[in-house]
């Protein structure tokens, strides 16, 4: 099944909905970061949420950018995303081990441990807005639940789930967001409350087969849903060697020249696609050149 996010209406637009499946993308950073269970499990909700986030934005230019450092032994995560469905993104430790927890699950939490979720929008303005706040579970679907309500003021359930295959490959990846508009009404806040209360994990949903359509259509069908979109999902870098090199640039020519003199080619690696990039004595010197 290739990767997809699904935009939704209920209750005559008094609830907005986002439900994504996302297998293939959460496989991928898998495999190129070569994450231990723990950590494909945070980054794979934290690139889910992004995903859907993304999407929520109108302009193709946005960019979104979730990051979360804790004091935990995955010190932290960065996920980027666009309004296209593109995602991508990293763990700080990526090879980090932890015991399960007492219910026997990948400990997202304890890895994580306490710390801070930023949650940034680039819309082409002179500054972007920047919205943080303390992790309450480590969960990260939690998280972002407490951050809506108490920086955006959107009374929000963010469920995401990640289930790994015994070869610690992603069997299951994918989540929903679920929405409350302003005015709302009080009786289909309290039946949407019942519902999710009704809802054990979204990994169960997810080991179902069950599809984004299906997922929403089992929390929201009694509330007259209506599907608006589907769009494709994956994760990609747009990292080149001109974007690396105007990195190597922004260091400074005495940097540059100091690497020169050393005499040896240097490698530069992308955190995101863990692309590597190899710069010789000579490029280094025709970068000085085209800086000046």
């Amino acid at each position: 099944m290739t990767d997809y996010i699904i935009r939704a209406s209920a209750a005559d637009n008094q609830i907005r909905a986002f439900a994504a499946t996302t297998k293939e993308l959460v496989e991928h950073a898998r495999s190129i970061h070569e994450t231990s269970p723990v950590a494909t499990a945070a980054l794979g909700r934290l690139l889910t949420a992004g995903a859907m986030m993304g999407s929520m934005m109108k302009s193709n230019d946005d960019i979104l950018t979730l990051s979360i450092k804790g004091d935990g032994p995955i010190q932290g995560l960065t996920v980027t995303a666009d309004s296209r469905g593109t995602v991508k993104g990293y763990v700080y430790n990526p090879e980090v081990l932890i015991h399960a927890n007492d219910k026997g699950k990948l400990d997202v939490s304890g890895a994580l441990g306490a710390g801070i979720l930023s949650v940034i929008q680039d819309m082409g303005l002179k500054e972007p807005y920047v919205g943080q706040t303390h992790l309450v579970s480590g969960e990260i679907a939690e998280d972002l639940a407490y951050y809506y309500a108490t920086s955006e003021q959107v009374p929000s359930v963010v469920a995401l789930g990640v289930l790994m295959n015994k070869e610690n490959t992603v069997r299951r990846a994918g989540g929903f967001i679920i929405q409350m508009m302003p005015f709302a009404e009080e009786k289909v806040i309290e039946k949407l409350e019942q519902k999710i209360n009704e809802i054990t994990s979204i990994t169960k949903l997810l080991d179902q087969d069950m599809t984004p359509e299906m997922i929403l259509e089992h929390i929201l069908g009694d509330f007259g849903l209506e599907i608006m979109d589907q769009l494709p999902t994956v994760f990609e870098c747009n990292c080149t060697k001109d974007r690396v090199e105007k990195a190597i640039i922004s260091i400074g020519q005495k940097d540059i020249q100091e690497m020169i003199d050393d005499n040896e080619p240097i490698e530069v690696n992308c955190h995101f696609c863990n692309t590597h990039y190899n710069f010789s004595v000579d490029e280094l010197k025709e970068i000085i050149i085209r800086s000046k």
